[in-house]
């Protein structure tokens, strides 16, 4: 022991440092390591950065050629048609009746199917009620059923009860499919929460209801991003359900972008598809950029762990 504190100091009597030796910032690894991310990141890059240059341009400089060209003359009248004036049948209003409908589909069928798959999760981690396992299977295999084996029964449910061709229809359908993800995920957040907290919970007389509002959700606020992120995406991307179950006053942003950009009618307007293209991905963008640190912490706190 001594001999080792010995060979640790100088001849001043100072600790020399231990453990292997930085590398350098330029070493070759690094220098393949980042080159390979960099052509990722530009791979992916590319295809926005053409729509974006497109979308400000107008068609007699589009009709020349060079996709990847800035633009000579940058023009917003795409932008202002395609939310605004582009036709989708008879209808000339453009993307901003479908963006309001996205809305007010995505909003209510995320709140809802987060605080239910939160309470689900909650109460199979740490509530052993007859049964749970059961409950918690059928939820999984819920989460693995193909969305088209459902879209006709679905219809028929909506249908009697009123409600096909609704908004309201649309939210419930994203509720309940939403549910046996988010629960899973809810769940095995839960289960990585230290047991001890629950039980000096318990101890202390809280019940149900006070352990999840006081002890819970103030921990769970990185998968709740993660909900929250794999829910707006999923519904504000939708295209299936909003075609299926929805008419055309109520079409979501997803039909609208579609019916814009396979118009048969006219002439082929690129710049004004590739605006409402971008217009349409704009909040889960913006989403992702604002909560991605978040998104990940709640990856890595527990959220895909069995």
């Amino acid at each position: 022991m001594l001999a080792t504190t010995l060979a640790a100091t100088d001849v001043m009597g100072r600790a020399e440092p231990r453990g292997a030796r930085p590398r350098k910032t330029l070493s070759r690894r690094n220098v393949m390591l980042y080159g390979v991310l960099i052509v990722v990141a530009l791979y992916y890059l590319l295809p926005l950065y053409v729509m974006l240059v497109t979308s400000l341009k107008g068609m007699p400089e589009i009709r020349l050629g060079g996709i990847f060209a800035p633009p000579m003359e940058i023009t917003f009248e795409p932008w202002v048609k395609a939310w605004s004036e582009a036709c989708t049948g008879l209808n000339c209003d453009g993307l901003s009746r479908g963006f309001w409908n996205s809305v007010r589909i995505t909003i209510p069928s995320v709140a809802l199917s987060i605080a239910i798959a939160s309470i689900n999760g909650y109460a199979l981690a740490n509530w052993r009620f007859k049964g749970a396992n059961t409950f918690f299977a059928i939820l999984i295999f819920g989460a693995f059923v193909p969305y088209q084996v459902m879209l006709y029964p679905i219809v028929i449910l909506l249908r009697e009860i009123g409600l096909y061709g609704t908004l309201t229809g649309l939210v419930i359908v994203h509720t309940i499919f939403g549910m046996p993800i988010l629960t899973l995920l809810f769940r095995n957040y839960f289960a990585s929460v230290p047991e001890e907290l629950f039980k000096a919970a318990r101890v202390d007389g809280a019940g149900f209801w006070g352990i999840y509002f006081k002890i819970m959700l103030p921990m769970s606020l990185p998968i709740f991003v993660v909900a929250i992120i794999l829910q707006v995406t999923g519904i504000w991307n939708d295209f299936l359900f909003g075609v299926v179950y929805t008419k055309p006053d109520t079409y979501p942003m997803t039909v609208q972008l579609n019916n814009i950009v396979n118009s048969v009618t006219g002439v082929k307007e690129y710049n004004v598809n590739m605006a409402a293209t971008i217009i349409t991905g704009l909040v889960p963008l913006t989403i992702y950029f604002i909560s991605g640190k978040l998104f990940v912490r709640g990856i890595a706190a527990g959220a895909v762990k069995g």
